[in-house]
């Protein structure tokens, strides 16, 4: 279905808007979260999560309103459908819940890679049904609705992708609701997210996991290796605690620009390799030197996320 097909206005928010969370995890259960804080009665969620105990304790944590595993319950009469499973189950999903959509219903979503998504996406759904790329750059190591706070999202980047069509109209009816959780957002075309997600997280995530693999191969040291292990190390492989999953997933629809960059950073390791073998101190200076001013520099206009 081409962009320009997309020409019909969508029907207005409910009286009380709604709002499906599929995935009550740690974004999308912080999200529930913060929008119920926020808004209270004035909202009403519904939720799917991956299993009834989840489920329960998403409702029990007050997340969402209601948790059921009956998928026109949970999105029959949604105005936006927040989509937060991992990768690649979001097109599965969307192909699920299609048939029990309203007219005018809203789908976003908070996939790490997005060309992947909007490019299956765009094949299926109808012109009445709109889809708005978001991901929230907010997260932790650890995963789960138990996770989630109301304040993920407070300060942190929220991209919202540009070039899915959606009509003015729509996209400020869903960002009337995702105001709420005071991120920062920012629209970038699609493909620019991609490229620049695999720099500042995907690759940083594949390195964390292959700093852990070198201990982990240590072999006849690693028991010495764990008793020295100290904040440099947690610090620096923190982010190899997510979820296998999902990382998995984003490897497979962000291949392309992974690929790239796990390349170009093999290469930058390679230089360091021939300047330490060639005991070429100054180039060794020069690489960490450089790294630090730059670091420094990003340190002053941006605030990192403790967690």
């Amino acid at each position: 279905m081409s962009d320009a097909n997309k020409t019909l206005v969508p029907c207005p928010l409910s009286p009380v808007p709604k709002l499906a969370i599929i995935g009550v995890g740690l974004i999308g259960g912080s999200l529930g979260l913060c929008l119920k804080d926020k808004l209270g009665d004035k909202i009403f969620i519904t939720g799917l999560c991956r299993s009834q105990a989840s489920m329960q304790r998403a409702t029990e944590l007050g997340a969402v309103d209601l948790a059921t595993s009956d998928l026109a319950a949970v999105v029959g009469d949604a105005d936006i459908i927040f989509l937060s499973p991992p990768v690649l189950q979001i097109v599965p999903m969307v192909k699920k819940i299609l048939p029990f959509l309203k007219s005018g219903a809203i789908l976003t979503d908070a996939g790490s890679t997005k060309q992947f998504i909007w490019h299956e996406l765009k094949q299926i759904l109808p012109p009445d049904i709109y889809y708005i790329a978001g991901h929230p750059m907010a997260g932790r190591e650890k995963s789960g609705v138990e996770a989630a706070s109301k304040d993920l999202f407070r300060g942190k980047a929220y991209v919202i992708a540009e070039g899915t069509g959606a009509p003015p109209e729509v996209h400020e009816k869903l960002m009337n609701i995702l105001r709420l959780t005071e991120a920062n957002f920012l629209e970038i075309d699609i493909a620019k997210h991609d490229r620049c997600a695999s720099i500042i997280s995907h690759v940083p995530h594949l390195t964390a996991a292959a700093l852990v693999t070198l201990l982990n191969d240590a072999g006849d040291d690693l028991d010495s290796c764990l008793k020295l292990v100290g904040g440099g190390f947690k610090d620096t492989t923190r982010i190899a605690s997510s979820n296998a999953d999902m990382w998995a997933d984003i490897c497979m629809t962000n291949g392309e620009a992974i690929a790239t960059h796990l390349r170009d950073l093999q290469d930058i390791l390679g230089g360091v390799i021939a300047a330490i073998e060639n005991h070429d101190r100054q180039a060794v200076h020069d690489y960490f030197a450089k790294s630090k001013a730059r670091r420094d520099k990003i340190l002053e206009t941006i605030t990192f996320d403790p967690n």
